[in-house]
């Protein structure tokens, strides 16, 4: 444990950033193994108490992502970590492999109206640069950030769809989820414990009920 250790703070998106950093430093060789993850705690009232005044909580304590009905996200706290290694190395060691990361990508909003809204010319961005050489046809599954708020779920789908609905034949359709449906959202530690879940789901070949759809 003498690698470099970072603290990551880029809001929801800390823990998958950390994964991102993780990924890129054993590609250059500063390490042969890294931790990635995140936790939250909800420790003061301030925070939840900023959330409430701008309304993006839900009144009745459920993510309804991309329902209809979807009226705000429930804070939940949780902690997740993921051991990473070059795919040669993890064959070499003899390791149980759950799952390969073949592509990540960071970027930001840049200009939007505000917290719970985000910018879709960016997250088009960040998934095409993220995948790289690979298809958008040849994704099954869209694990998404999905909070259940009723702005940002549609421009996040619609920036999804406008991607990985490319070229896409009808009879291969692309299946989409949030964890936050099951264990609410986990806010820094959100993205860890959404790929968490996608390496389970690909592990046993299913997918997690989405809660809450109607």
């Amino acid at each position: 444990f003498q690698g470099p250790a970072l603290a990551i703070d880029t809001a929801c998106s800390s823990s998958l950033v950390s994964v991102h950093q993780a990924c890129a430093s054993l590609r250059s060789g500063e390490c042969r193994t890294a931790l990635a993850g995140g936790v939250n705690l909800v420790l003061i009232p301030e925070n939840t108490v900023a959330v409430c005044k701008t309304r993006a909580l839900s009144p009745e304590g459920r993510c309804r992502t991309f329902d209809r009905g979807a009226n705000g996200f429930v804070r939940s706290e949780g902690c997740g970590l993921v051991v990473l290694k070059r795919l040669s190395d993890a064959i070499a060691d003899g390791d149980p492999i759950r799952a390969v990361i073949r592509g990540s990508a960071v970027n930001q909003d840049g200009a939007s109206s505000g917290f719970t809204v985000p910018n879709g010319a960016a997250q088009q961005a960040v998934i095409r640069k993220a995948l790289g050489t690979i298809a958008p046809g040849d994704i099954d599954y869209l694990e998404a950030h999905g909070t259940g708020t009723p702005l940002g779920d549609p421009i996040e789908v619609s920036a999804a769809s406008a991607v990985l609905g490319q070229d896409r034949d009808a009879s291969h359709p692309l299946y989409i989820g949030s964890v936050k449906t099951n264990i609410g959202h986990c806010e820094a530690a959100a993205g860890i414990a959404a790929l968490i879940k996608t390496v389970l789901a690909l592990e046993h070949g299913e997918i997690p009920p989405h809660l809450h759809f109607h």
